[in-house]
């Protein structure tokens, strides 16, 4: 472990707020947060975290930074992003092994996270070229009409554990290429992460003689994360987080007429059609509800089966459970690591106990596995009569909730009733089916999948869902337009002054 924290030049004590060329802010007054191992409870490191005194540094650093960095020329500003996606590469293996080591995910996603990094980096470079505005025809004779986006300011990003250095990426490196400057609180589970990837911003920026450009501060949500949903500096707010929590952060920002990128609550489905290949939806299940212990926005929560094909079908999922290796996320072969605090598995069981009052039944699974450490549980497995208010919640946690329907229009309402609405999949052979729960009748979230997973979305697309998940969007296809302000232009080159409608005004 020390010389995996030392290659990320991670020390004992670290602090926990930074601004511009590798100024850490020394603040005696700051709360000391220790970040533990999930897998074993152990101590990884300390962080001195920000008080209110650090967070004005950072802002106003950052803000004062804004003033030059939207200046630079956008494909300039790429070539800043892609230095920071090159030095990840050199990261890629360390990075990954303390996103695993801090949060708990495997391995092989730990790193599979670290290679998200890289790719929002890549797109980034290539959009720094492609910030398109549009050129209208004007109904005025001699005027030229045309829109173009220019950049924001400094905008805050509030990141959650599971995903502790991806979701930044896909805010930050967009961000930074419209010409924005960052400020980031990262989860106060996950620090460590956050302050390996500001060393990595660091010796960039210092290569390109930049400062303010990326900045973090990690503290109490009380002191930070209030102070930033409330700043006028910060004229965005893209956070990731609980329903809850996202509401109070778009009801601060709206008061101030802030604008907010929310990324909230998931209770993804994946419909399995009696027609669907049975072989490809059991691994995609798997997948999708087991990975990251049930941790991610986007994991399995529902299946929602024909009732031609339950019986088989959940005797396939029971089966491919009993397979899966749970332990120590730095070993070899293990699937499924620990949950990320006690509190997490105090909420997973007090669910199972919710599911036993309202009617369903455990099937497999269900209990903690405290000869493997505190935070381990079995990946469980859940027969539901009917989609009752537990259902309707999500859990955080690796639960698994089966209930069977008779037709796609009862499958397409089972999966819409919930009041989340960020991914969801069907498994299907027929054509008709799949265009059936893809068309304005069929799923309402945010992402929709055909014989793929509710996890696993790629850097290309926008990211985001409806309902009670925000409705925002992040990383690929036009997101970026959610970091920039847009402005209408018209160009009078003529000598007369005619009025748009054709309206007469005095002689």
């Amino acid at each position: 472990m020390k010389k995996l924290l030392e290659k990320l030049q991670i020390k004992d004590v670290n602090i926990g707020a930074c601004a511009g060329e590798g100024q850490w802010f020394e603040d005696p007054q700051g709360p000391e947060l220790v970040s533990y191992n999930p897998a074993t409870g152990e101590p990884i490191a300390k962080i001195i975290q920000a008080t209110e005194k650090t967070y004005e540094q950072v802002i106003s650093q950052a803000d004062e930074a804004f003033k030059s960095w939207r200046m630079m020329p956008a494909p300039q500003r790429g070539m800043v992003v892609r230095d920071v996606g090159e030095v990840l590469r050199e990261l890629k293996e360390p990075l990954g092994e303390l996103v695993t080591l801090e949060m708990g995910k495997i391995r092989a996603e730990g790193i599979g996270e670290v290679q998200e990094m890289i790719d929002v980096c890549d797109f980034a470079v290539g959009l720094s070229r492609q910030l398109y505005g549009l050129t209208m025809h004007s109904e005025r004779p001699g005027h030229r009409m045309y829109e173009q986006w220019h950049p924001l300011g400094a905008i805050g990003i509030i990141t959650a554990f599971n995903f502790p250095v991806a979701v930044w990426a896909w805010n930050a490196a967009i961000a930074a290429a419209c010409g924005d400057t960052i400020v980031w609180k990262p989860s106060s589970s996950t620090p460590l992460t956050a302050v390996a990837v500001q060393n990595v911003c660091n010796r960039v920026m210092a290569d390109y003689g930049l400062k303010g450009i990326f900045n973090i501060v990690i503290g109490f949500g009380s002191v930070v994360g209030e102070r930033m949903i409330n700043d006028k500096r910060l004229p965005l707010i893209s956070f990731t987080g609980s329903t809850k929590m996202g509401r109070r952060v778009s009801e601060a920002a709206a008061r101030r007429f802030g604008r907010t990128i929310l990324e909230l609550g998931g209770n993804n489905a994946i419909i399995v059609a009696e027609d669907a290949d049975l072989d490809m939806a059991v691994r995609t299940i798997l997948f999708g509800a087991v990975g990251t212990a049930g941790q991610r926005c986007t994991s399995t929560r529902r299946i929602i089966m024909h009732e031609s094909i339950a019986s088989d079908l959940t005797q396939r999922i029971i089966q491919a459970y009993k397979q899966v290796r749970l332990g120590d996320p730095m070993e070899e072969g293990i699937l499924m690591g620990p949950l990320v605090t006690k509190a997490a598995v105090e909420d997973m069981m007090a669910a199972l106990e919710k599911v036993k009052e309202q009617g369903g039944e455990i099937i497999c699974g269900g209990h903690q596995l405290k000869e493997l450490g505190e935070q381990f549980v079995e990946p469980t497995i859940v027969k539901m009569p009917s989609q009752t208010e537990i259902v309707h919640h999500e859990t955080f946690a690796p639960i698994l909730y089966l209930l069977e329907y008779k037709d796609i229009e009862e499958a397409i309402r089972l999966h819409n009733e919930v009041p989340q609405g960020l991914s969801s999949a069907i498994f299907t052979t027929s054509l008709l089916t799949a265009e059936k729960f893809l068309s304005h009748e069929g799923s309402d979230c945010g992402i929709a999948n055909v014989n793929i997973g509710t996890s696993g979305a790629e850097i290309g697309g926008a990211f985001g869902g409806e309902k009670e998940t925000g409705g925002g969007r992040e990383s690929g296809s036009d997101s970026w337009k959610g970091y920039m302000r847009r402005q209408t232009n018209t160009i009078n080159w003529s000598k007369e002054l005619p009025l748009a409608q054709g309206i007469k005004f005095g002689d």
